[in-house]
């Protein structure tokens, strides 16, 4: 992944060279280099040329384009605008916490958020019946009851049974946990996630079948297997980089081809990494972030299951793939910019990617609220209620004695 050190002043526009653009950020901040000669032209604002390229397509489009399909032309439409709402956001956006490969790439990633909270919002002030509708649109093979399926039918802890359990599912889970663990960078973090996620699947079984599963599936195969492989090569990806020793030289500083493509590959490898140090106990104000953080992470992880039930869009669909690989490239600055809003005094306020990934988890949540009113009629068992009971009540007591009972404890036992 990409990353460096957040703003902590103003940003500076898509022209400046790459070297003075972090330096801007962090004073501190001496790179080797400035902009490669052999790629400024892709630092170089070129907004008017942009323009004119734009303007172009467009009237090539509208003067080649005399379809009589009102469903094709409408399609085309929509597709259009929101590409040039991208081209729009690559150009003018301002620029956020990482550099590489390039700016711009982040620039079009920000403006893909602002593209998908704003289908989030149209989706919300419609039914579930004109929604599903709508994305029978999108694919003719949409819009049709998904089957429920129990993984729990047959829990017998044998070979047959777990070897029967391993699809293409347990690699993608374990994908997963890698980009979880790149944007997270913390072992203790990624594994509070992963036993807590456990926990949500026992807790909402009775709304959604596919979250029965046998319990070697839960914590084997899930936890100890999949979740700890994909954390463990995430966490040695980020030491791999956050110990290895920037040095930048330009393609033609470089005098054979060798170099010369690996210093091309290495433009997109970290310019700077950063270590994550969350520090949940050392204060209250990064108690509540990490569990606001840890909150935030479980309920984007719950609504891709809910929406894909309530929308009725096949788990294996490019629709469930896309959105996950949207929100891994949301959240991978957005995370960024609430560690930086966190640790940097000199930051006031949270960044924009980071808003945009609470707009976008939030919005999920009460399409989810409102299409899913009478879809789970089943209460939860009284032991789920017990146990988020208890659960909650320890997550609020423990910094009422960690911040307050213990600090004033330890000031008397110094003064005696």
């Amino acid at each position: 992944m990409v990353d460096s050190t957040a703003s902590t002043t103003e940003t500076p526009k898509y022209g400046t060279t790459r070297g003075n653009f972090a330096q801007a950020r962090d004073p501190s901040l001496k790179y080797s280099d400035d902009i490669d000669p052999t790629l400024s032209f892709f630092y170089s604002s070129k907004t008017i040329s942009l323009l004119i390229l734009m303007l172009f397509v467009l009237l090539y489009v509208a003067l080649g384009s005399n379809s009589q399909d009102t469903v094709g032309n409408i399609k085309m439409g929509i597709l259009a605008a929101a590409f040039v709402f991208i081209f729009i956001g690559l150009v003018q956006f301002g620029d956020g916490a990482f550099i590489r490969p390039h700016p711009a790439i982040w620039r079009i990633v920000l403006a893909a958020s602002v593209l998908y909270e704003m289908f989030l919002v149209f989706i919300l002030f419609q039914n579930a019946t004109d929604a599903r509708l709508l994305f029978k649109y999108i694919d003719p093979a949409l819009g049709i009851p998904l089957p429920d399926r129990s993984y729990a039918e047959n829990c017998d802890f044998t070979v047959s049974n777990v070897w029967d359990s391993m699809d293409a599912f347990v690699l993608a889970h374990s994908i997963g946990w890698f980009c979880k663990a790149i944007i997270l960078r913390d072992y203790w973090f990624c594994w509070i996630i992963s036993i807590m996620f456990e926990f949500m699947e026992y807790s909402l079984q009775h709304q959604l079948a596919n979250f029965a599963e046998c319990w070697w599936d839960h914590w084997i195969l899930d936890v100890l297997v999949c979740n700890w492989l994909g954390t463990y090569v995430g966490m040695k990806f980020c030491e791999y980089f956050s110990m290895r020793h920037y040095s930048w030289r330009g393609i033609k500083q470089i005098p054979d081809y060798r170099g010369k493509v690996k210093r091309t590959v290495q433009q997109f490898t970290p310019h700077s990494w950063t270590t994550f140090h969350w520090g949940a106990t050392e204060s209250f104000k990064n108690y509540v972030a990490v569990i606001l953080l840890l909150a935030a992470v479980l309920m984007c992880e719950l609504n891709a299951f809910y929406l894909k039930t309530l929308l009725w869009l096949p788990p294996e669909h490019y629709l469930n793939i896309s959105r996950l690989l949207l929100f891994f490239l949301i959240a991978t600055p957005a995370v960024r910019e609430v560690y930086q809003f966190l640790m940097d005094k000199n930051c006031k306020r949270i960044g924009a990617q980071a808003w945009l990934a609470i707009a976008c988890i939030m919005t999920e949540a009460l399409i989810i609220l409102k299409f899913g009113r009478n879809e789970f009629p089943n209460p939860a068992p009284s032991h789920i209620k017990i146990f988020w009971v208890v659960l909650l009540s320890l997550v609020a007591i423990y910094p009422v004695w960690q911040f307050l009972i213990k600090p004033r404890l330890e000031k008397v036992e110094k003064k005696d």
